[in-house]
């Protein structure tokens, strides 16, 4: 990477970060990619994607993917950068670095198109916030004769220069729940007259707690989360409603089937116990971000030419790049974006990616890509 492209792409991502865009509201950026794209002679493809963007370089099997997500969090910026939002959103999750590195990647294999053993598919993923975009790309046919998928995620936590891998559970699988409780009303001066909806909640919320101490082991993992509860209007009157949500965490398919599966028993149990009615929603989020056995090594070794490669823990956050991996095989990677301890994490509005990690992460793409498929060729 020359330094007159490190600085074009320093200034896409910096204008890429003033203007975000919610999940599925991804219009001016999806507009930007394209014409970035057919600027570099690469033809937007014509997929059925409200938001976002598919292209291609290269031509014939074996076809690898390459995915960066684009859009951005409700979050308003505190950072005092000069190219801060012009939104009432944020990239406060790094999808601005994550789009423009992919960006960067087109423009190099574009160049080097003629060596290409097979063909790169572009996928500039909208919606990832809000965990329905891989299932968008999918259902409009972007995994189509995909033989493998490669994306990754910036880590504020590692250095740049440095790729965090491992083999298996990369990313929690999520699973968001909302319990609604539904009692009888009564005069605050009359219980005995209602069924009380505040107390059946907050006791079913406290006896879920005892699901990850006691029915998971301690050689598995899993956190259970309640984030938020709603039920009453006023002091002295028993509501006749109420509900909570949260998350459960898991990496382990049993464990998550485990631990749902107690979560439903003490829910239904517990309302029981109080004469109240319950039921469960459970969200279409993703599951676990699990790295392909065989793959994984291959990017492991690849990457080692122009980073520190480590292995890595799993994070207990969530990815929707889990829905690929359900239906191709795939290597997920963090890549190093700050490196200091006291350095804002996701989802914070004072979250920066320093423009210094864009070098490993195109190189990321490129070098993997064209790894991948010399590898599928092979076959």
């Amino acid at each position: 990477m020359t330094e007159a492209f490190y600085q074009k792409l320093a200034k896409v991502k910096h204008y890429l970060h003033s203007k975000p865009e919610l999940s599925e509201q991804e219009i001016e950026t999806t507009a930007y990619i394209k014409s970035y794209l057919t600027d570099l002679g690469i033809k937007p493809l014509d997929y059925p994607l409200t938001t976002g963007v598919i292209a291609e370089i290269g031509k014939g099997l074996p076809v690898i993917a390459l995915r960066a997500d684009i859009d951005a969090l409700p979050i308003v910026e505190k950072t005092e950068v000069d190219y801060a939002s012009q939104n009432q959103a944020m990239h406060a999750c790094g999808h601005d670095f994550h789009q423009t590195s992919l960006l960067g990647a087109a423009e190099l294999l574009k160049t080097r198109e003629a060596e290409l053993q097979g063909t790169v598919r572009l996928i500039f993923q909208p919606a990832e916030e809000n965990f329905q975009g891989a299932y968008q790309v999918i259902a409009a046919g972007g995994l189509n004769q995909v033989s493998a998928i490669l994306g990754y995620h910036n880590n504020p936590h590692l250095k740049p220069g440095q790729i965090g891998l491992r083999s298996g559970a990369i990313m929690a699988g999520v699973e968001q729940f909302r319990v609604h409780v539904k009692g009888v009303s009564a005069h605050a001066a009359r219980p005995d007259l209602g069924v009380d909806t505040v107390l059946t909640l907050t006791s079913i919320v406290n006896n879920l707690q005892a699901i990850v101490a006691r029915t998971v082991s301690p050689f598995e993992s899993a956190v259970l989360s309640v984030t938020h509860l709603d039920v009453g209007t006023t002091w002295n009157v028993l509501p006749a409603e109420g509900f909570f949500e949260g998350t459960i965490r898991t990496f382990d398919p049993q464990v998550r089937l485990s631990v749902i599966d107690q979560f439903t028993k003490v829910v239904e149990a517990t309302a029981a116990q109080f004469g109240a009615e319950v039921s469960i929603e459970w969200g279409n989020s993703p599951k676990v971000t699990f790295n392909d056995a065989e793959l994984t090594p291959l990017v492991a070794e690849g990457s080692k030419d122009f980073a520190q490669v480590i292995e890595t823990l799993p994070s207990t956050g969530g990815e929707d790049f889990a829905a690929y991996q359900e239906k191709v095989p795939g290597v997920f990677a963090f890549i190093g974006s700050n490196g200091d301890e006291n350095a804002p994490d996701w989802h914070h509005d004072n979250f920066i990616v320093k423009d210094a990690a864009l070098p490993i992460a195109v190189n990321y793409y490129v070098e993997n890509a064209i790894r991948l498929l010399d590898y599928y060729r092979q076959e």
